[in-house]
């Protein structure tokens, strides 16, 4: 059998090929938003089996399992490891057309040398090979393995830090924080008056909620943290109300109703929008998700488990023009990546970075590459064509993980070779000329350069 993947894997023409093999392939990572753990890289954890590295924790997987009617006791249950990775290895074959049929094939390839499908035949085996290899693996050697320069957490503001503080001693790889405040926004969430009283203690006002906010922001700033992340329902779209109240409301105990909290969450949102926008940081606005529809799922198994969908609302050009031209009507706008779940977004939301952009950076607002359940073969090259059509796609900052799996780095070589084939698509067919040398800086400043810029981050 052909080796599967292949090195010509998605380059469906020899300019793609070029392109990739001269250009794109090797060129280091910048991993600007991810959820690996501090904690893991900082121990430099290791893995007991393959289960427990490549399935453990994986939301993706996961669906895919439940999709198949395969039994939760083989997906987050107690079955055990070697007969998880068993169910999964038998799926394998009917997962053609996911993109988890192709991330899992280049896993295998890239960090174990398995260079065939894996199925229900040779399972036995892989997990045998798999199995040795693991004993020098580690969450480090990963990690150094991709060719990685810099790692971007995701934080909460409560978190000390302490594991960063370490990295920074220890590891040669810049593993930075990035602030993701969410719980700080949902007001009408439970457990939102304990987070206010842990954030600082004595809070009983807007005022004393904003400082214990800034304080947080200037521990992550003196970290080296440049880079903020929200993840929203939705942009809010109405500032008519009073947040002072409804703080004071929720902090008592009372209940908060949906309008109230969107006021509140809008009015946070732009304070916190300013205060990166004096530090120079960079605004990451993840939007769109409808977050847990299945209670029982939510009782049993918790949130991020894999049972999220698209919230599918519509509306984000207008929402985001409202929000957007308010910090900027007031001189508060920072850089800014927005991200829809919703790939109907794609051309609202390409279309209002050319309402926002500005001399002082390059490429200030940016549309972030396809998320979650966009992160496709055809998501990837829609959200790629929709950016060029409508803004500049050689100012694009790439690809990020999104994972909390040290393996996920695959996917940058994923996205890699589809920008690759699409490029060398347009050469073949003459859209583009054959000028190998611009277009070959175009791919190395999508893979990385654009974000180093971005980021202002520099490394040798």
């Amino acid at each position: 059998m052909k080796p599967y993947p292949d090195e010509e894997f998605l380059l469906t023409t020899p300019a793609a090929r070029r392109l990739y093999h001269e250009y794109a392939e090797g060129q280091p990572i910048l991993d600007y938003h991810c959820h690996l753990s501090p904690r893991e890289l900082a121990e430099d954890r290791r893995w007991g089996n393959l289960t427990e590295l490549w399935l453990g924790g994986d939301h993706y997987k996961w669906r895919a399992m439940r999709a198949a009617g395969i039994d939760e006791d083989y997906i987050t249950g107690d079955a055990e490891p070697r007969d998880k990775f068993l169910r999964w290895a038998a799926l394998m074959p009917r997962l053609v057309g996911n993109p988890l049929y192709h991330w899992s094939h280049l896993e295998l390839k890239r960090y174990f040398g398995v260079a065939e499908p894996l199925s229900e035949r040779n399972a036995d085996a892989v997990w045998a090979l798999c199995s040795e290899k693991l004993k020098a693996v580690s969450a480090r050697s990963l990690v150094r393995a991709a060719g990685v320069k810099l790692i971007y957490t995701t934080d909460d503001p409560l978190d000390e830090l302490r594991w960063h503080r370490q990295l920074k001693e220890d590891f040669e790889i810049a593993v930075l924080p990035a602030f993701r405040p969410d719980k700080a926004l949902g007001i009408e969430k439970k457990g939102f008056a304990a987070y206010v009283a842990a954030l600082g203690g004595d809070i009983l006002d807007l005022d004393g909620f904003l400082n214990a906010l800034i304080g947080r922001i200037d521990l992550f700033h003196a970290m080296g943290c440049r880079n903020s992340d929200h993840g929203l329902d939705r942009i809010p779209r109405s500032f008519d109300g009073d947040p002072e109240l409804t703080l004071r409301r929720a902090l008592s105990g009372m209940p908060v109703s949906p309008e109230e909290a969107e006021v509140f969450r809008a009015f946070v949102l732009y304070f916190l929008a300013e205060e990166y926008a004096k530090r120079g940081w960079v605004m990451q606005l993840h939007f769109g998700a409808l977050r847990d529809p299945n209670p029982l799922a939510l009782q049993y198994l918790g949130p991020d488990t894999g049972f999220d969908a698209i919230r599918g609302e519509g509306g984000a050009g207008a929402a985001l023009g409202a929000f957007l031209g308010r910090l900027e009507q007031d001189g508060v706008l920072p850089k800014t990546v927005l991200y829809s779940l919703d790939p109907g977004d794609n051309a609202p939301v390409g279309a209002i970075l050319g309402s926002f952009q500005s001399p002082e950076a390059r490429g200030k607002l940016q549309q972030g590459p396809a998320w979650w359940f966009n992160d496709t073969k055809e998501g990837i090259l829609a959200q790629l064509n929709s950016l060029a059509s409508l803004s500049v796609l050689g100012d694009f900052i790439g690809m990020t993980t999104d994972s909390r799996s040290f393996l996920s780095y695959a996917r940058h070589e994923y996205f890699r070779r589809l920008l690759c084939a699409l490029l060398g698509r347009w050469v073949t067919e003459g859209d583009v000329p054959e000028d190998w040398d611009g277009l070959g800086e175009l791919i190395r400043d999508v893979c990385w350069r654009n974000a180093a810029r971005y980021f202002e981050f520099q490394f040798e």
